[in-house]
């Protein structure tokens, strides 16, 4: 009896049950895993992998991103949206980059088909390092969101003596993931407020509700009103998850205004999640 090829010291090991699109360039993957041992701290991410062999949906760019290592195996890291009580099934929300090494595979993707996923979660942003009687705001651009929803998902809410505000922008209001589930969550929770925004209203004349860029915003005097409490240092913490761009801009604004960074092992009001 012939071996069995080995292409990788890592095999597939979950199956792609879902994909919601949300738009050409957006999507939520829902993943079954093999293992029903998964463990993962809301705010945490995982790694996904597909070898190079794997097909790139058509409209990949030409010229892609060429991985400088030997191993057959692309692999990139993603915050889980999931709730951190399943740990059968992980999702995941994820934007194409066309000329990227991963995403243009697993945008080739179908229900059914393999993946791999890294046997543990990663990650330090996550809310379990803020003390319960503080508040928190969290601010997104695009699938920046995605560790947000894993907290609300995670019993966040369930404290009723912290108030929870999430800001998130999108260039356009279709690009707002999760829009439905987070204004419900508005609609229901006394203690939780969601604030969407749009970068490029002329483009999306329908929107009528809040626009502009992120890092302002934290500047307006209105932003209690936002949030629905009192945002400074001493009874506030506050989480940036997104374009880099965006968290350096936001990160000035915030220092300046008191809030202090997280560096190291050194904990303060301040976490951030580069994209």
């Amino acid at each position: 009896m012939n071996e069995p090829q080995i292409v990788s010291k890592f095999t597939y090991n979950a199956t792609v049950k879902q994909l919601v699109e949300v738009t050409g360039e957006i999507r939520i993957f829902r993943i079954e895993l093999d293992s029903d041992e998964y463990r993962f701290i809301a705010g945490q991410y995982a790694v996904l992998g597909l070898l190079k062999e794997a097909p790139r949906i058509p409209e990949a760019a030409e010229v892609e991103y060429r991985e400088t290592t030997t191993d057959p195996m692309i692999r990139r890291a993603y915050s889980i949206s999931s709730g951190s009580g399943d740990a059968h099934n992980l999702e995941f929300f994820i934007s194409l980059v066309s000329s990227g090494a991963l995403t243009p595979r697993l945008f080739a993707l179908k229900r059914g088909d393999r993946l791999f996923v890294a046997p543990r979660a990663k990650g330090i942003f996550t809310v379990d390092k803020v003390p319960e009687e503080k508040n928190v705001l969290m601010v997104a651009t695009g699938t920046g969101l995605a560790p947000y929803i894993s907290m609300l998902r995670s019993e966040v809410l369930a404290n009723q003596g912290r108030q929870i505000a999430i800001i998130h922008g999108a260039s356009y209001s279709w690009d707002l993931g999760y829009r439905r589930e987070l204004e419900s969550l508005n609609a229901t929770q006394k203690n939780f407020t969601y604030l969407p925004v749009i970068s490029r209203p002329h483009d999306d004349p329908s929107w009528s509700g809040k626009t502009g860029r992120l890092p302002p915003i934290l500047d307006e005097e209105q932003l209690d009103h936002y949030c629905g409490f009192q945002v400074d240092p001493l009874s506030c913490h506050i989480f940036l998850c997104g374009n880099p761009l965006m968290i350096e801009d936001a990160e000035e604004r915030l220092v300046g205004r008191g809030f202090k960074a997280d560096k190291g092992r050194v904990r303060g009001t301040l976490h951030m999640e580069k994209y």
